[in-house]
């Protein structure tokens, strides 16, 4: 049995949940990262924002792959009684938005908002066009005195719930867990043993279009990426797979199909060491696409993710812990 109190792994998983950052605003992620990494470990951070880690010398490069950015909403304005316009940053179902709960950051605070509906008493469902957030201010004034204007941001208020000792449930799992499992394989790895150069690289802007790999891999030339990020389980489209079965091989999706050749070698890898693990096909698109495009062979190594993109997600904390087993055995190769 898992008891929060006691499991660093789901305390770790939780602190960088909560850290709030949206594509172009990763900023208060990165910073938490970087205060988890190793002290011997040098970093650099490039002209978008992207982490990068550079490890090992050998001709080939390996890069390790994983967002810091979450979907969100981004400020666009303030009507003249208070209410604060704003754009989606990101994919997700409209439907989230009626009655969310909100956290707006400011440059000097973070403040609450929600966002409204129209009890059925006084109308019939609610639209989801022209939607704004409330946060009891009823002037433009007021809100501007409370710190908000243009380009602040906000997210969906996060709730963790762990499901039957297994599963962690909690929103922006996608991709922190990404982030986590990259540090947890950077401490683990034998840096003296590494015959390859690693790149550990944290990237921006994954939720808008993959920028911050676009921008990574215009600067480095990489033979094989692994993209660390979620598998939308749960569907017709997207088969057995499912969260507790092991890491999913995201072999296709709508930005790449994956090397078949590395496919066949990570399994080999996987079921030397007894780890289990799933190929699937799946929607969305992930940072090695981007690599695959540069010229890299790459698979996304991920991990199912009940109810994607929703304040629901969750995983499993066993397939968690099995990535970081498989990860950190390839990068030894």
């Amino acid at each position: 049995m898992i008891l929060v109190q006691e499991n660093t792994l789901v305390k770790e998983l939780i602190e960088l949940c909560l850290a709030r950052g949206i594509s172009g605003r990763e900023e208060r992620v990165r910073e938490l990262i970087i205060s988890r990494l190793p002290k011997d470990v040098n970093y650099v951070i490039d002209n978008i924002g992207n982490l990068i880690v550079r490890m090992g010398s050998g001709k080939e490069t390996v890069a390790l792959m994983a967002h810091m950015d979450e979907i969100g909403l981004m400020v666009t304005g303030i009507t003249p009684d208070g209410s604060i316009m704003f754009k989606k940053i990101g994919g997700f179902d409209d439907r989230l938005l009626l009655g969310a709960h909100l956290d707006v950051v400011t440059e000097r605070d973070i403040i609450d908002g929600v966002i409204g509906t129209t009890p059925p008493h006084l109308g019939a469902n609610q639209p989801t066009e022209n939607l704004k957030i409330d946060i009891g201010a009823h002037s433009k004034q007021e809100a501007e005195s409370l710190g908000v204007k243009v380009m602040d941001f906000a997210v969906f208020k996060k709730h963790v719930s762990l499901l039957n000792n297994r599963y962690l449930s909690v929103r922006s799992l996608d991709d922190r867990f990404g982030c986590l499992a990259l540090l947890h394989v950077l401490k683990n790895v034998k840096r003296r043993d590494l015959k390859r150069t690693i790149f550990f690289v944290w990237t921006v802007q994954e939720e808008i279009g993959l920028k911050g790999a676009k921008a990574f891999v215009s600067k480095n030339t990489i033979d094989l990426c692994y993209a660390i990020d979620s598998f939308a389980c749960c569907s017709s489209l997207t088969g057995d797979v499912a969260c507790g079965k092991g890491p999913v091989l995201r072999m296709v999706d709508n930005s790449a199909i994956a090397s078949y050749d590395i496919m066949k070698k990570v399994l080999d890898t996987a079921r030397e060491h007894n780890i289990p693990i799933q190929v699937g096909i799946t929607g969305g698109g992930t940072d090695g696409s981007v690599a695959m495009e540069g010229g890299a062979k790459m698979v996304p190594i991920t991990l199912a993710v009940r109810y994607l993109h929703s304040q629901a997600e969750y995983i499993s904390l066993e397939d968690f812990e099995n990535l970081v087993k498989l990860l950190t055995m390839l990068v030894e190769q």
